[in-house]
């Protein structure tokens, strides 16, 4: 109580007085809170590991002799050797195999997806060393194995299973089959839990399938991937001991013949577990570093390594926070002309269902080249059904939409259509871009990276070209200093200008907008706005679906009015927003004007 008095008296005499000094806290020394729970832990976590180094190191049962004598011997080192050539090639030739399997599973194909199910079933069903039994008598089965042409009776090349089925090579089989049937199952979890927005944003670049799988998909499903694929590493390298069935001389098969001979169990079953600490060490180090590696993007600032925390300690330094890159919003945006080429938009008759859901019903409209169309109505009336058809991301039912005269998703062959191939749709798209609600941008890839992707790869620029291109398209939205910063380091409007640069890369024809502003802070959605104002002059054919009512009226040349998948009415802003002829349209406008 005496503290507290002098406190508050000193206080109001410092606040009182100029011309005394001011004491406040200065006076007093503070005293830190005590936990005695978690003081009492962490004398218990001293007790139990002092009681558990003790009773190793002074117990003479353990041997610690003999450990040291058989540590480094020669025959222990070559068992370890095989241990770790057994454990590199597993992961090398299982992971392999599992991802084409994972990719299987995940392919448009009941055939392909059904036989890899069923080698992942069988796999997955039979005990390891069951597995490296049968192989090791293939040969009882198989008495020779021969490369030829299936069901001719043409042989190329044959063998004698014996031969080639050595302990080793059933050893390595066996391994990689059962490695291959977990890891295809943790690789294609982690190609689900990509959102489906960046396979749509791929797609719609018209970046190749197997470009979208190499560098879309695959470095994002690596952080869902990486720690149980580790797992599963882990285990392969442990489970190697179980290839003792075969005498192959492992590490644990080379420990048990040493104490077999000497009757030393304890001290060589703690060399091969030191060993194994020492690989699963080795592991958790390049976990860490390939985590870390593939964590560039998705988190603002990366953790430090550890080597660089090691060395920060050493030199007696704090470790510092790295700045987070600015997110101040650039309101001088302006877009040099592109002197676009805008393809006019036929769409005809086109109708689309969801199930017993009839999204879009018999919608035909003609789009001028170059112009700038709104499509306007409540929420599930079809707009964004209806943008996503022109590039045929989303397959119409019926009708069909061309650009400048050419078909979109089709060739037609007299009054028939026939949907083109996904390699062919994909080359159409590039005159397609679209910006999308939620940006869609690929978190592991830099601003710069983001934009020079498609050019390079769908338009075949080089890469120095592509990246003075990307350049001048990030200063014309106001960002030429965030090129190497990655998507979650900006602010809503900045990743949006980000993505209506990417889809410009592509210079298309026509350029679609899905709610551009929707997922933005309202002070935010202004400068994207002010983009595709700029953009609207640049005579590139815009489509914008949007509830921005007063920018409609200032940008558009035909705004078109959507209820219930159906076109009730088109117009120009001043007759559509003034004196709508539909009674739906003119309610529509009154709850939102």
């Amino acid at each position: 109580m005496a503290v507290t008095t002098d406190f508050v008296e000193t206080g109001v005499a410092s606040a009182s007085s100029s011309s005394r000094p001011r004491t406040g806290f200065a006076q007093y020394r503070i005293v830190p809170a005590r936990y005695p729970a978690r003081t009492a832990g962490t004398l218990f976590a001293l007790l139990v590991i002092g009681v558990a180094l003790h009773s190793v190191f002074t117990n003479p049962r353990w041997g610690w002799d003999v450990f040291a004598q058989w540590f480094f011997a020669e025959p222990v080192l070559v068992g370890l050797g095989r241990t770790l050539l057994l454990t590199l090639l597993g992961t090398i030739s299982g992971f392999t195999l599992g991802t084409a399997l994972a990719l299987a599973r995940v392919s448009r194909s009941p055939l392909l997806s059904g036989l890899s199910w069923t080698y992942i079933w069988i796999f997955r069903s039979i005990p390891l060393v069951v597995l490296l039994l049968i192989l090791n008598n293939l040969g009882y089965l198989y008495e020779t194995v021969t490369i030829g042409v299936p069901f001719t009776g043409i042989n190329f090349i044959s063998w004698n299973t014996t031969q080639i089925m050595t302990p080793f090579a059933a050893a390595l089989l066996g391994l990689t089959l059962n490695q291959a049937a977990f890891a295809s199952e943790i690789i294609r979890g982690g190609i689900l839990s990509v959102d489906q927005g960046q396979l749509e944003a791929a797609a719609a670049l018209g970046l190749p399938r197997g470009r979208q799988a190499r560098r879309i998909i695959l470095p994002q499903a690596m952080r869902s991937i990486l720690p149980t694929a580790f797992n599963d590493i882990i285990g392969l390298a442990k489970g190697t001991s179980q290839v003792y069935i075969l005498a192959l001389p492992e590490l644990f098969y080379t420990i048990q013949i040493i104490y077999r001979r000497n009757l030393e169990v304890i001290p060589l079953l703690m060399v091969a577990t030191v060993w194994y600490l020492v690989i699963l060490t080795v592991l958790s180090l390049v976990q860490h570093h390939i985590e870390r590696h593939y964590a560039r993007g998705a988190l603002r600032t990366l953790p430090p390594s550890l080597l660089s925390r090691l060395s920060r300690r050493l030199a007696g330094t704090h470790q510092t926070r790295s700045a987070v890159v600015a997110t101040q919003v650039d309101r001088s945006v302006s877009i040099a002309p592109l002197h676009a080429h805008g393809g006019d938009v036929t769409i005809q008759g086109v109708s689309k269902s969801f199930g017993p859901l009839k999204v879009l019903d018999d919608v035909s409209l003609t789009l001028a080249a170059g112009s700038v169309t709104v499509i306007l109505g409540q929420s599930g009336s079809g707009k964004s059904t209806l943008l996503r058809s022109i590039n045929h991301l989303e397959r119409v039912d019926e009708g069909f939409i061309a650009i400048d005269g050419q078909l979109v998703g089709y060739r037609q062959e007299g009054e028939t259509l026939y949907e083109l191939k996904e390699k062919d749709i994909l080359k159409r798209r590039v005159e397609v871009g679209m910006v999308f609600q939620n940006f869609n941008l690929f978190p592991h890839l830099t601003v710069l990276d983001n934009i020079v992707e498609a050019p390079v790869t769908v338009r075949g620029l080089a890469r120095e070209q592509a990246e003075r291109e990307a350049r001048e398209l990030l200063a014309r939205v106001g960002l030429a200093d965030k090129a190497d910063a990655y998507p979650r380091q900006l602010s809503g409007g900045q990743q949006q200008r980000v993505a209506i640069a990417r889809a410009l890369a592509l210079k298309p024809k026509v350029l679609l907008f899905d709610e551009p502003t929707s997922a933005l802070d309202p002070e935010l959605v202004g400068e994207v706005l002010e983009v595709i104002r700029e953009l609207s002059r640049s005579g590139t054919t815009l489509v914008i679906v949007t509830h921005e009512i007063g920018f409609a009226r200032e940008v558009a040349d035909l705004v078109v009015f959507m209820e219930q998948g159906r076109i009730l009415e088109t117009g120009t802003p001043d007759k559509l927003f003034n004196t709508p002829d539909h009674p739906r349209t003119a309610e529509f406008l009154a709850k939102v004007l």
